[in-house]
């Protein structure tokens, strides 16, 4: 019998009603004192380009008086907290000292074009705005007051390019703060990457925080005893859930750099002992394409990475694991609803985006809602209380995403073991003739060949059969032809696959995410010359 998925309804003030805590809701402020009398003397940040940390002995402390400071700034609990920054250990510091008191962090990726962070500044009407020194944010229309902010510094020395961390109290009474948040309160708003649009403002409580990272220790099996590398924004839900939670849950050691650094990435794992690092199919095609050298028995600490954020094909997966040793977990997740599936540290399958995630409510559908058997394609539906509580409208009020069934655009099957591939999106599947074409598939026979450091599938119009597939490669030296990539392609691709042309070009359109913008690399068809195009044919 089929099984029609409808939303979950439970009780908001049960909101973890069925899903069994491996670690009970605490607050920052409960969290980090447990950290401080655990392990004083244990690194909890540590930033790699200032070279600054802080140890949980003295972190407790510090988050309190940014918290008094923010306090006497008008920010109370509920109040939006517009944070400004690249990634720095100054950017971890506020955003916990916010949460501290109850506030809620908006942190703003700053790749974003300045006028839309003035746009959503003023749908949020932020309490403060908190910027960097070095960023043009001083005026920003709708907020409150904006202060700028340079170097925390561990022996109090001021840093003249500061105005925040220089006029912190000397000592705070914990007694004298807000007391801690609970599961409902509103946490932070941040935005999706804006594949198709104008990025979205997605608005999180704590319990979805919570939730999300439990399913992160349960895919990773980080512990105490871990030190991760982050590189990538903490404006990204990913990074907040890979890395921020589990150093909260945990007690994890979270080692930050602004972004990722090809020439010093395993320098660093190997200086700092990292055992876990975040991954990205972008930065792992990148020291596929350009190896370092390294091999496991260089990087005995490194005990495993992961990659989200785009997919990556089997291909690719086995290409890392086999040239430097590192096991890799491929995970799966959207902003509006944390992670979806992930492979297990403990169960993991080739090509797939492993098992649902621990804390979501997942279901493969058809057309009618009914949830699909093993081995049928279906949509991905979602739901329960891991999801966001909704996006923001223009107005400033909620959109309702929690407590309905998520449609998250991606096509999908489950094996009989229960692992889950993601085959493509809806979106961008490709009719021609009649036949549904998945671009994944192809994608992930152009990225397997060694002649080519980047690739995509996409439809275009064909007067014939409605759509036709072509595909946009960047080759690896000048050297490689069309016709070498096409017989490649030939030989590994059903006929109804083979893309009919192959374009040359020199990089492939991607969000701050590394995904394909499949529908921009569309438009730039046009502009790619007639000798970077094979047609495909004659055998």
């Amino acid at each position: 019998m089929q099984r029609h998925l409808r939303a979950r309804e439970a009780p908001m003030d049960d909101i973890f009603s069925g899903h069994q805590l491996d670690i009970p809701f605490a607050s920052v402020p409960e969290l980090l004192a447990r950290y401080r009398d655990r392990d004083p003397g244990r690194l909890a940040l540590v930033d790699l380009d200032q070279g600054s940390e802080i140890t949980f002995g003295a972190l407790a402390d510090v988050v309190d008086r940014i918290a008094a400071r923010l306090l006497a700034l008008g920010v109370g609990k509920g109040d939006k907290v517009l944070l400004l920054s690249d990634e720095c250990i100054e950017k971890l510091l506020l955003w916990l000292g916010a949460w501290r008191i109850g506030a809620v962090v908006c942190p703003l990726n700053i790749e974003l074009n300045n006028a839309y962070i003035a746009d959503f500044a003023d749908v949020l009407k932020p309490k403060v705005v908190l910027y960097e020194n070095g960023l043009d944010y001083g005026a920003i229309t709708g907020a409150g007051p904006t202060v700028r902010f340079g170097a925390w510094r561990q022996d109090g020395a001021a840093d003249p390019a500061d105005d925040f961390f220089s006029t912190l109290p000397a000592a705070v009474a914990p007694a004298d703060l807000p007391a801690p948040y609970g599961p409902l309160d509103m946490a932070a708003v941040f935005c999706t990457s804006g594949t198709t649009d104008r990025p979205k403002a997605v608005v999180y409580d704590h319990a979805a925080y919570w939730l999300s990272g439990l399913s992160t220790l349960d895919m990773l099996g980080l512990t105490e005893d871990d030190k991760a590398l982050e590189y990538r924004s903490f404006g990204w839900n990913s990074a907040q859930v890979l890395s921020l939670m589990p150093f909260l849950q945990k007690g994890t050691t979270l080692h930050i750099a602004k972004r990722f650094s090809h020439s010093r990435f395993f320098e660093w794992i190997q200086k700092y002992g990292i055992t876990f690092a975040a991954g990205v199919p972008t930065v792992l095609n990148m020291l596929l394409n350009k190896p370092l050298g390294y091999t496991a028995d260089d990087l005995p600490t490194l005990r495993l990475m992961s990659c989200s954020s785009a997919p990556l094909s089997a291909e690719q997966w086995v290409k890392f694991e086999t040239m430097y040793g590192i096991t890799l977990l491929q995970l799966y997740g959207m902003s509006e609803a944390g992670w979806i599936c992930g492979n297990r540290h403990y169960k993991a399958k080739l090509g797939t985006v492993g098992l649902p995630a621990k804390h979501q409510e997942f279901a493969i559908v058809d057309g009618e809602g009914n949830e699909c058997p093993p081995g049928v394609e279906g949509s991905v539906t979602i739901g329960g209380p891991q999801t966001a509580l909704g996006t923001l409208r223009d107005d400033g009020t909620i959109e309702p995403v929690r407590g309905l069934r998520i449609k998250t655009g991606d096509l999908a099957v489950r094996d009989a073991d229960g692992f889950i591939t993601v085959t493509g999106r809806t979106k961008d599947l490709i009719i021609r003739g009649g036949m549904n074409i998945a671009p994944a598939e192809i994608d992930g026979v152009i990225l397997a060949s060694d002649m080519v450091l980047e690739g995509s599938a996409i439809g275009v119009p064909d007067p014939i059969y409605g759509e036709e597939v072509v595909c946009v490669v960047v080759p690896k030296s000048p050297d490689i032809t069309g016709e070498q990539i096409a017989a490649y392609l030939r030989a590994r691709l059903p006929a109804p696959k083979v893309p009919k042309k192959i374009y040359f070009a020199e990089s492939l359109p991607k969000s701050d995410r590394g995904k394909v913008l499949r529908d921009k690399l569309r438009e730039t068809l046009p502009e790619l010359t007639e000798a970077a195009v094979v047609n495909l044919k004659a055998s």
